[in-house]
């Protein structure tokens, strides 16, 4: 299959005016005018090639949730989000009692390894139960515990080995020890902190590689007090942001773009099951969640994450000012290197899975590929 005549997205992180060859579920070359070989062409005129988009973070959508633990849930989600155009997920789990952690993430590993349509379930990003009481957000405080490696490397052992992302408050007793040792099989983000600046290098300097929703649930930033947010500022890890504009105000959006550059955001959606669904009352981790025109919050006003999805986020990211080929950085390359799958997947480069997007110049989606299939 051949592309033709289109502005692409590359891995230079900018459009250039090229053709891209895809040979199976691969992309096989990129180029000026690529000849065609007799293969099926696509012409591009007018449009944009993108690549598939990547959520690190999102709990669910479609009316589904992670925690649900079944195949009917895991596949509801898959579907949903290769429709928007988000074509490698990580499940997030919320802080659960470590058994129903083990149930769930055993039967995701049953889904992983048989799964055949969809985004790809790629792994697991474990958002509890290793956080702060003080900084819990929509996390069950009776649930929440001390970093356990034990616990980790079991729960692990259930997912196949595919906890790629594992949430951690450091200045908890013990935690750092737990960073040291768990940054060693998959990326450590600080994450629902009660800690301050000190903790956070802390933290980065024992292996912790990523932060989790820049701005929520952790310490602001302040000229005597920079906090956790100033801890980011000042060190060279990735931070999740979440761009809906009910979590974070736009001109911050901006500001945190022109201070940490286009190479260390990722824009999430830390989605629920209420993504793509009507106005209602929902559920997660436990807890009722209402929605109400596009903002989702516990009874008590407490935002509980978002009905987002990786496509809006780069559209209300450009909307709010923010420069678009650091927006599509952001949402494709950036977090494919947070969790080490850039050799697989984030940008359009030979050897990697043909997961790729036609779009207008609104985001608008004309088509979804994945694995060079379209779908």
């Amino acid at each position: 299959m051949l592309f033709q005549n289109g502005r692409v997205f590359t891995a230079a992180g900018r459009f250039e005016e090229v053709d891209v060859r895809v040979n199976g579920d691969r992309i096989a070359e990129i180029g000026e005018r690529l000849p065609a070989n007799g293969e099926e062409t696509v012409d591009l005129a007018g449009k944009k090639l993108l690549p598939g988009f990547i959520d690190i973070h999102s709990h669910g959508c479609g009316g589904y949730d992670f925690c649900d633990g079944t195949r009917e849930a895991f596949q509801g989600m898959a579907d949903t989000y290769l429709r928007a155009g988000v074509t490698t997920v990580l499940g997030t789990s919320m802080t659960l009692p470590v058994g129903q952690l083990m149930e769930i993430f055993t039967a995701y590993r049953q889904f992983a390894e048989n799964q055949t349509r969809g985004a790809r379930m790629i792994g697991i990003n474990m958002e509890g139960p290793f956080l702060s009481v003080a900084k819990k957000g929509a996390h069950i405080a009776e649930y929440i515990v001390p970093a356990n490696l034990e616990d980790f490397r079991a729960l692990n052992k259930a997912s196949g080995g595919r906890i790629r992302q594992v949430d951690v408050a450091p200045e908890v007793p013990g935690n750092l020890d737990f960073i040291r040792e768990a940054s060693k099989i998959c990326t450590v983000c600080v994450a629902h902190t009660a800690g301050g600046y000190e903790e956070a290098m802390a933290a980065y300097a024992a292996g912790a590689a990523s932060n989790t929703h820049l701005y929520n649930a952790m310490s602001g930033f302040s000229h005597r007090a920079p906090g956790v947010v100033g801890a980011v500022f000042d060190s060279d890890t990735f931070a999740e942001l979440i761009c809906d504009g009910f979590h974070i105000h736009p001109a911050v959006i901006r500001a945190t773009f022109k201070v940490l550059g286009e190479d260390r955001i990722c824009l999430i959606s830390d989605s629920l099951r209420a993504a793509g669904c009507p106005n209602g009352v929902y559920e997660l981790g436990g807890q009722q969640v209402y929605v109400q025109d596009g903002k989702a919050t516990l009874e008590n006003g407490t935002i509980a994450g978002s009905v987002i999805d990786s496509r809006i986020a780069v559209q209300r990211a450009v909307k709010f000012g923010v420069p678009e080929e650091a927006a599509l950085k952001a949402a494709t390359i950036n977090p494919a290197r947070a969790i080490g799958i850039d050799h697989l997947t984030g940008s359009i480069a030979p050897g990697k899975w043909a997961d790729l997007l036609i779009a207008d110049d609104n985001y608008t989606l004309e088509a979804v590929y994945q694995g060079g299939v379209r779908c």
